[in-house]
């Protein structure tokens, strides 16, 4: 796979597709290999076999939506018909799926592909697919998810909030103390992860069970030890591949930015985030976006709960974005300070540039190969 995949939209929503269908007890391959080329999954489920290919985009207008759903459905019969015994399957990420789109595309479907399987998933919860096998998938408008037989371990629980915590313990020794903050040790146990990262040993214990079931433990090794890293971070980024409530907001009074921002930052629960951390940890690499500041929780108003600030009107000037965090107990834990401020560790802003539009896919990168190259890379058992 090429290295620049990691932070593909596309490859996201794949992943957040591959994690939806293991739920579901699938059997699930990634980038399967179709004669020189690689389709996005293979998934089989007896009887059902299907090679998928998958699209995103943030709008869900059908006029943005069918013409990549068509690709999709072209490029997915092109791989069955080489790999054979399996059916194609078409499958479109949107930001959110409304009635009029599923009916747009249940007839397109019906005119012009009814030998596909087509899906449409949607960070709006909504999940809709029409074929053989998917009964259990669908989520339609005002449903709310339900436990099909024994409850599966959802996709994100690997990613919660402790366990993301639990995972930056374990990959600490392998990063500098002044890109982290978090223990470095090696742990013969869960115990003893649990009492390095402050957590119970439940907590720790459950970790370790779907570190286990995923393949990223090493069974061999004395100690925790991560392995099949590409994957374990190609999953943690999607995870995170979801908005977080956040406000624009100004300075009433103009001028030193810079100074009032620490002042806002040092003065509150706050944490630096996202490019302006990046700079701060001196690994920046786009300008001009302005800075996120990251809030255990943003409250019911904003204006009065930040001394010197006002939320930005819709023709007003940005100084800067407050953004809630959407892990608050690992950004605050593995957050570094500086000069009396907390600035996201390093693994936390490679995680939330990626999926950033203002040149987030480069600002990655660059600590991709700075400094994660080898966490990444290494120990890929």
């Amino acid at each position: 796979m090429n290295q620049d995949a990691l932070t593909h939209p596309a490859l996201k929503s794949a992943n957040l597709l591959a994690a939806l269908f293991e739920q579901n007890g699938w059997k699930v391959l990634r980038e399967p290999a179709v004669s020189k080329s690689r389709a996005d999954l293979l998934i089989k489920k007896k009887p059902y076999s299907y090679i998928v290919e998958v699209k995103a985009v943030s709008e869900g207008r059908p006029d943005r939506v069918i013409p990549l759903l068509s690709q999709a459905i072209l490029q997915a019969r092109a791989a069955a018909q080489k790999l054979g015994a399996v059916r194609p399957m078409a499958v479109v990420h949107v930001g959110e799926a409304k009635e009029r789109l599923l009916k747009h595309v249940q007839r397109f479907a019906k005119q012009y592909a009814p030998d596909v399987a087509i899906g449409v998933i949607s960070d709006n919860g909504v999940r809709h697919f029409i074929g053989d096998g998917f009964e259990g998938l669908q989520v339609e408008h005002g449903e709310i998810p339900r436990a099909l037989g024994k409850p599966a371990i959802q996709p994100s629980n690997l990613f919660s909030d402790l366990n993301q915590w639990m995972l930056k313990v374990l990959l600490a020794p392998e990063i500098p103390e002044h890109l982290l903050t978090a223990p470095r040790a090696s742990y013969r146990n869960v115990s003893e992860l649990a009492k390095a990262a402050g957590v119970s040993v439940m907590s720790a214990f459950r970790l370790g069970q779907q570190l286990r079931e995923g393949g990223f433990l090493d069974e061999s090794s004395q100690c925790l030890k991560l392995v099949r890293r590409k994957a374990l971070f190609e999953r943690w980024q999607s995870a995170g591949y979801r908005s977080s409530p956040e406000v624009r907001m100004r300075f009433l009074v103009p001028g030193a930015t810079e100074q009032k921002l620490r002042k806002v930052v040092s003065g509150s629960n706050a944490c630096l985030g996202l490019f302006a951390a990046a700079d701060a940890l001196k690994l920046g690499h786009v300008s001009g976006v302005q800075p996120h500041v990251y809030v255990d929780r943003l409250p019911r108003t904003t204006n009065g709960a930040w001394k010197g600030l006002v939320r930005s009107g819709p023709n007003e000037s940005v100084d800067l974005i407050l953004k809630q965090a959407l892990a608050p107990k690992s950004l605050f834990r593995g957050a570094v300070h500086q000069d009396g401020i907390a600035i996201a560790d390093v693994l936390q802003i490679w995680l939330d540039v990626s999926a950033h539009p203002s040149r987030g896919h480069e600002q990655a990168e660059l600590i991709r190969k700075k400094v994660l190259r080898n966490i990444i890379d290494g120990n890929d058992e």
